[in-house]
């Protein structure tokens, strides 16, 4: 409509249907992108430096823990050889398993960072993405915390207890895990969501929706979160409706399709049932089982572990944020599978933000046990050095630091585009071939004639129950006349199939 008359525009922009407008076109505006250039230019010059000061740590920490071999290829070569294959076009089938990378943990964040191997293969890549991820979420942390009435001094604190949360550090050494990428999403969508930004929020929940199927239900317990607790109707529905809606989708048509099975950790739970509808329905039908689960001494460990880093922050009324970290809780207190019950491995990875929040609350209603920053810093330092797995570097990576050389040349002696059979250890070194295999006990019996290149490391196999299978594949290699020894060091071995 075009007003030419003035007095009629006045009484139009006096009116409801201006205001209407106006609304709507302010609401739209906090939504875009200028609204986040606007947030991010709040942010003092102190944090960018913290944040590439903790991006150089943990991208060098991960790096040099691979360049000792210790990198494994589950998870980082299974990751590597995904991404590789995604680049070249290729089905992205896993050949550690034969397996399809949606049919593990529908994780469709794979196919974009796919993008960075188009440009230049290499899997420091992960780890320069893993760095970023995991320190990036001190951006929205400092300004949930400004936002819940902290001061700045306080805001910095609560970014130093991230960053010295012992799981941060050992998260970061844990070869690669997608969930990563959801960390700062996850500070983002709470920030979205109450600051009424909802495009910035619905991107958020597909970013995280994208990066594993188990978030799905991190995101719809966010949203009974949102919902109840912090009254933003319209949030709390869409994350809970797109949460158990892709809950759905994945663990009963993407990942079977691609795996031809279950979802790979029902197994995890089978003494609830044999797959993810029966599990669910005897949740609610065997709460007899559940309780027997619940409190044992394993889970007692686990929960001190999980809050002892933050104890001084919590206070029960302010714990509200929690019931976004239920799902995420209970799947690692109800199995037995013990990396889910501590704080090296990533299960715990989507509990930390609604853990940090519940601190945030705390101390913004002028509660805890420490408000001081010397001392909270001091006590999160403490907990670090208790829990943090910095040692590593000093033991338990240095336990086969003499043959790292010789693994580092025989690998430069394998060609590319051929088919390698190696250990654990090697293979996140050469998944960028179609065809790799590992030399442990669980792939036995293992043809060897199937192989262009064997290289094996007879004094670490990589897996403990793997020396026998090592020890034999060398007692056949020298028995076959179709294969060559070409390399042999410190234990390292390198044979060529001369026939293929």
């Amino acid at each position: 409509m075009i007003y030419n008359d003035l007095n009629t525009y006045d009484q139009f922009k006096s009116g409801t249907r201006y205001n209407q407008i106006y609304l709507y076109v302010e609401t739209f505006h906090e939504a875009s992108l200028l609204s986040f250039k606007v947030e991010v230019m709040k942010i003092p010059r102190l944090l960018w430096l913290i944040f590439f000061i903790s991006s150089l740590v943990l991208f060098f920490c991960a790096s040099f823990r691979h360049w000792l071999f210790q990198s494994n290829a589950l998870d980082l070569g299974w990751f590597d050889q995904s991404l590789y294959l995604i680049s070249q076009g290729k089905p992205p089938i896993v050949s550690f398993s034969e397996d399809h990378i949606l049919g593990d943990h529908a994780a469709f964040i794979f196919y974009p960072l796919a993008l960075f191997y188009v440009i230049y293969s290499n899997v420091h890549w992960l780890f320069l993405v893993q760095a970023l991820a995991l320190s990036s979420s001190i951006i929205p942390l400092w300004l949930l915390a400004k936002q819940g009435g902290l001061k700045d001094n306080l805001a910095l604190t609560i970014v130093g207890v991230y960053l010295l949360y012992p799981l941060i550090f050992n998260v970061n050494l844990f070869d690669f895990h997608s969930e990563v990428i959801a960390l700062p999403v996850i500070f983002w969508a709470v920030l979205a969501g109450r600051k009424n930004n909802f495009l910035q929020f619905l991107f958020a929940l597909i970013l995280i929706l994208s990066c594993k199927a188990v978030l799905s239900l991190t995101v719809a317990a966010m949203g009974v979160w949102l919902l109840l607790f912090e009254k933003r109707r319209k949030y709390g529905f869409l994350s809970l409706f797109l949460g158990v809606f892709w809950f759905i989708i994945t663990t009963q048509l993407i990942i079977p399709q691609f795996s031809g099975d279950e979802v790979a950790a029902v197994g995890r739970y089978s003494f609830l049932g044999d797959s993810v509808a029966e599990i669910i329905t005897n949740l609610f039908l065997k709460p007899n089982i559940i309780l027997s689960r619940i409190f044992t001494l394993a889970n007692l460990e686990y929960i001190i572990l999980l809050f002892i880093p933050v104890i001084w922050g919590l206070s029960p009324r302010y714990l509200t944020p929690l019931v976004a970290a239920i799902p995420a809780l209970m799947l690692n207190i109800l199995t037995d599978y013990q990396p889910q019950k501590d704080l090296v491995h990533q299960y715990s990875i989507a509990i930390l933000p609604f853990l940090l929040l519940s601190v945030i609350a705390t101390l913004a209603a002028n509660k805890g046990l420490i408000r001081n920053p010397k001392y909270i810093i001091i006590w999160s330092l403490i907990t670090f050095l208790a829990l943090g797995k910095y040692g590593y570097f000093t033991s338990r990576y240095l336990e086969q630091i003499e043959t790292v050389s010789a693994m580092r040349k025989a690998v430069q002696l394998v060609p590319e585009k051929v088919k390698v059979l190696t250990s654990p250890q090697i293979s996140p070194h050469l998944t960028h071939r179609p065809v790799i295999k590992l030399a442990i006990k669980d792939r036995e019996p293992i043809d060897i004639e199937k192989f262009d290149y064997i290289l094996l490391n007879t004094r670490y196999p990589g897996w403990e129950n793997s020396e026998n299978t090592v020890n034999n594949l060398v007692n056949k290699l020298k028995n076959n006349n179709n294969f060559q020894l070409k390399y042999e060091q410190d234990g390292v071995i390198l044979w060529t199939n001369y026939r293929n």
